[in-house]
């Protein structure tokens, strides 16, 4: 055993009770941070000394350069690497599909454990650099009626690791390893997967702690974007915490007609929402706010209510993300007309809020806006209508 190892038998207690563990019941150690890479270490008997320049070695490894194999850390010494393997895993999550969309879009199925499955997705852009869609729940609470995550039930919260091994699984599929390469493709993250991001702060926070820090994937985080359908209480907190870019899934600027569509409304109402906007810590010009507005066809994309978007909007440095309706199975939204849209955005234009259309991406592959949701999610629900078929069948004899 290498002489830095305290004399007594390394035992790996239960001291990470949230980290993933592989199939032999050892803890995963990709995706976890700093801290918690000494509390592992210390728990093998590392000497106090040597786990600080232990732990910047494994979070080098592990996060500028993406090894899966401990062999691979050739400034340790083989026995202690040895000692490593034997109490520590370096392997990822299940892939349980990944799909390719005809535009190049990525979608990734991932399993965290059973019954813990989420969606992310790589967009590609026409420069050849691209985004993440990472997810920070498994379902969601939010029951906003033109989103598919919205109809299915919340899980539970995703932890800072398995938020950070979307980011990890996106690098291994796209071959970015090591991330100090001239050229790459995933630059940026955002968090509009499945969940609302502000309902877990702390994990999402301890996330983009890992995910930008310089030594490992080292993501700015101006590059960084987070999010909300507005939960009022945490926006300026996130913001200082985070110093991450703003994103607001607006799609109303009428109270009215933002409770009928967003049910959260109810709770945040527009009034304390801009409020909350207006205080985000470093807003600037340099600094805007992303407003997402998804085009609903003769709900929400009338000149009357392009002109509510604008003044609402009055004083707040900030961008308008048009986004056509993306359909899926059960929904009775249709998307707006080309012509509608580009109306809507030549309004928003000219009253100085830039309002580009976003294009449509991965729809082959239901990994556009507003599709997202979790393969077990969908065998469930597909297991109940059959049931009730079925039931009704019976009842029809």
């Amino acid at each position: 055993m290498a002489t830095e190892l305290l004399n007594k038998t390394p035992e790996v207690p239960d001291l990470l009770p949230r980290a993933l563990r592989d199939g032999e019941g050892r803890i995963m150690l990709a995706g976890l941070g700093r801290d918690e890479l000494a509390q592992a270490l210390a728990s093998i008997g590392i000497e106090p000394k040597k786990i600080r320049m232990r732990v910047k070695q494994v979070f080098h490894w592990i996060y500028n350069y993406g090894v899966t194999d401990w062999d691979a850390m050739t400034n340790i010494a083989k026995p202690l690497r040895e000692t490593f393997a034997g109490a520590f895993s370096l392997a990822r999550p299940e892939i349980v599909e990944r799909l390719i969309s005809k535009d190049g879009t990525r979608k990734y199925l991932i399993r965290m454990a059973p019954g813990i499955e989420v969606e992310s997705v790589f967009i590609p852009d026409v420069s050849k650099t691209g985004a993440l869609c990472v997810s920070s729940q498994v379902g969601c609470t939010l029951t906003c009626t033109f989103c598919h995550t919205g109809t299915q039930r919340l899980v539970r919260n995703l932890t800072a690791q398995e938020i950070v091994l979307q980011v990890i699984a996106a690098r291994d599929d796209l071959d970015e390893w090591p991330t100090t390469q001239d050229v790459r493709k995933l630059t940026n993250i955002v968090f509009m997967g499945m969940g609302e991001p502000l309902y877990n702060t702390d994990e999402v926070g301890d996330s983009l702690d890992i995910i930008c820090d310089p030594e490992g994937l080292g993501i700015g985080r101006r590059r960084i974007t987070v999010s909300t359908s507005g939960v009022v209480p945490q926006i300026v907190p996130m913001g200082a915490r985070t110093n991450a870019m703003l994103a607001i899934s607006l799609h109303a600027a009428n109270d009215e007609l933002r409770t009928q569509i967003m049910p959260i409304n109810n709770k945040y109402p527009l009034a304390e929402l801009m409020q909350a906007c207006r205080d985000y810590p470093g807003l600037s010009n340099s600094k805007r706010i992303t407003f997402e507005y998804v085009m609903l066809k003769g709900i929400n994309d009338s000149p009357k209510h392009a002109r509510e978007l604008i003044n609402l909007l009055r004083g707040i440095p900030a961008k308008v993300n048009l986004i056509p309706f993306n359909p899926w199975p059960g929904t009775d939204y249709v998307c707006s007309d080309w012509s509608t849209i580009e109306r809507f955005s030549d309004m928003v234009n000219a009253a100085g809020y830039a309002s580009p259309i976003r294009t449509p991406r991965g729809r082959d592959i239901f990994a556009a806006c507003g599709q997202l949701k979790s393969d077990s999610e969908k065998k469930r629900a597909s297991t109940i209508r059959k049931e009730k078929l079925a039931a009704s069948q019976i009842a029809l004899q």
